[in-house]
Order: C-alpha cells, then sequence, then structure tokens
C-alpha cells in the first residue's frame, strides 16, 4: 500500500510538473519576443510601425501596414474557401451518407493536415500559379494563389472539429424535428447547425489560426512582394514570411524589427486562441 500510495504520488507530481513546463515555455516565448520587439516598437512609434507600409531596412524604414494587410486578406481569402467546404463537408459525412462511407472519407480527409505545407507550396507553384496566371492574369504567385492553397490546408481543420460539434448533438433533436414534419435539410438547416453553432464556430477559429500562422507554402506562391494589394492577383508579403525570408541575415535595428513584427503576429494569434475558448465555453454552457 505505502509503496503504491508514492508511486501514485510521483505520477501526480510528474504530471504537475509537465503541465507547468508547457506553461512555462509559453512564457519564456512570450517574455523573449516582447524583451526584443517592444523596445523597438517604442523607438520608432506604434504609428509609425503598424500604419507605414514602406519596409527598407537599408533605409532604416520599417512600417508593417502592408504586411498586416496581407496577412488578413489571405487569411480571410482561405477562409472563404475552407470554411464553407469544411462545414458542407462536415454536414454530408454526418447527415447525408452512411457510418460506413463516413468511416472511410473523414480519415481520409483529415489525412491532407499530416502533408508537409513545403508539398502544398509545390503545387501552388507548378500547378495553381499558371493557371492563374493564364486564365486570370497577373504573375500567377498572388494573394489568390495563397488563398487557395491555404484554403486547402485549413480545410481538414474545420471539417474534423465541425463533424464533432455536429456529430454530439442528440439524435432526439433529429428525430423531434423530422416527427413535426421537417424535411431532412430543413431539420439540418434549423435544428442542427443551430445546436452545433458553438463547435463550428470554434472549428472555423482554429483554421484561422493555422491560416495566420503559416509559413513555407506562403512563402512560394505568395509572391512576397510588399504592398498593399489592390487586386486579388497581386503579389504580397505577409508578417509570417516576412519573418522567416529576413531572420536569417538581420542584425542590429533590422533583426529588433523583425522581432517587432513577431510581436504583432503574437498579439493577433492570442486573440484567436482567445476567441476559441471563448466559443468552446460557451458550446458546453449551450449544453
Amino acid at each position: 500500500m505505502v509503496v503504491r500510495w508514492i508511486a501514485e504520488r510521483a505520477v501526480k507530481w510528474v504530471l504537475i510538473a509537465l503541465a507547468f513546463s508547457a506553461l512555462a515555455s509559453l512564457l519564456l516565448i512570450a517574455v523573449f519576443i516582447f524583451k526584443e520587439g517592444v523596445p523597438f516598437i517604442v523607438r520608432v512609434g506604434l504609428k509609425d510601425f503598424l500604419l507605414s507600409s514602406e519596409w527598407d531596412p537599408q533605409a532604416g524604414r520599417f512600417g508593417v501596414f502592408a504586411m498586416i494587410v496581407a496577412s488578413l486578406c489571405v487569411t480571410f481569402g482561405a477562409m472563404i474557401v475552407g470554411a464553407p467546404l469544411g462545414v458542407a463537408g462536415a454536414i454530408f459525412l454526418n447527415e447525408f451518407v452512411s457510418r460506413r462511407i463516413t468511416r472511410i472519407v473523414k480519415p481520409a480527409i483529415e489525412l491532407l493536415a499530416g502533408i508537409p505545407s513545403v508539398v502544398y507550396g509545390f503545387i501552388g507553384v507548378v500547378a495553381v500559379a499558371p493557371l492563374i496566371r493564364e486564365h486570370l492574369g497577373g504573375p500567377g504567385l498572388s494573394l489568390l494563389c495563397a488563398s487557395l492553397i491555404l484554403g486547402v490546408m485549413v480545410l481538414p481543420t474545420i471539417m474534423s472539429v465541425a463533424a464533432d460539434a455536429i456529430s454530439s448533438v442528440p439524435n432526439s433533436y433529429r428525430e423531434g424535428a423530422l416527427a413535426l414534419g421537417a424535411t431532412r435539410w430543413q431539420s439540418v438547416r434549423m435544428v442542427i447547425l443551430k445546436a452545433a453553432r458553438s463547435g463550428i464556430v470554434a472549428g472555423v477559429i482554429l483554421g484561422l489560426g493555422r491560416a495566420v500562422g503559416e509559413t513555407m507554402a506562403v512563402i512560394m506562391v505568395a509572391g512576397n512582394t510588399v504592398q498593399v494589394p489592390g487586386s486579388v492577383l497581386d503579389p504580397v508579403r505577409t508578417l509570417t514570411t516576412n519573418i522567416a525570408l529576413e531572420m536569417g541575415h538581420a542584425t542590429g535595428l533590422h533583426r529588433q524589427a523583425l522581432f517587432a513584427t513577431g510581436v504583432v503576429l503574437f498579439v493577433v494569434i492570442m486573440i484567436l486562441n482567445a476567441l476559441t475558448m471563448a466559443a468552446m465555453k460557451r458550446g458546453h454552457a449551450g449544453k
């Protein structure tokens, strides 16, 4: 009994230590980024840093407004592609096909999440970008190309979370709607989707976070030009690609500017995570 009690206590403290180590790692990353980036923002000025579109480290100009706009445009473009397809796929797999087909198709779709992002970028360069260039114009490597590739990349995340949310809706909701004379689609639209709304929103926000933080595929397909996009066919540079492209050779003030860019990205991701947690809490409260 004594040995068992000691083993249980040991396991308990090991798990507590692991949990706190994860929190400590996150805290250290945040402290490091803010320690390196905030002094630069104070030195340059928040207005000049966030609202200027001029990025020329050699000339001492560090404005990230164009990259913030590009990041938001690419992200929301990806969500326009991925969110409707993900939610529609989740509805189809849960409500309109047999369980046998669902058990085959759902794992196959989730395998998309395991494909390296460089592979998606390669497909964008050799297949999607030439199609855009030939049929729509522009250089091909553009905001549109990045949005399409990211839309496919976030699809498994959104579909998986949305499917789980829809499948958790009690069958009594479906049976009650059908008993009242609703068609299958009416029961889905007016009952199932409303009951699973919080979980679906959480999936969309998780996909949004994945799109904001993606780097390698966007480097390959976005064109990497620092400008406020006037069209979906314009090449752009996002916050993540700017850090990845320039951190290897940056020194001094330039390096601090990239850390300040990381601060902006960190804040955006934390806001998205907060929205995700709020959506999940509302979903649990609704149940």
